[in-house]
């Protein structure tokens, strides 16, 4: 096995965290205290995730298991970010 195919779930596993853990906490960042609800890092983040989706269904075999990980890992990140966008909504 090559090393990239570790290499590129881990890396897509550490940024749907990290994407899930910015969307979770978004409101401590507020210096204020208040929510904003104009998000646009928040929707451009959604909208990367969810390109990276439609290239890893596009992509041909299942890469030993990993292809199906990958799209697991960012559906996680793009359900996390959207819990986000709605926390900062309220």
């Amino acid at each position: 096995m090559t090393l990239w195919k570790p290499l590129a779930l881990a890396s897509t596993s550490a940024f749907a965290l990290l994407v899930g853990y910015q969307a979770a906490f978004a409101n401590s960042a507020s210096p204020s205290g208040t929510r904003v609800a104009d998000q646009p890092n928040m929707e451009a983040a959604l909208g990367y995730l969810q390109q990276a989706r439609a290239s890893l269904l596009a992509a041909e075999h299942n890469k030993g298991g990993w292809r199906t990980a990958a799209i697991a890992s960012t559906d996680n990140a793009i359900h996390e970010t959207r819990r986000g966008i709605a926390f900062a909504d309220r």
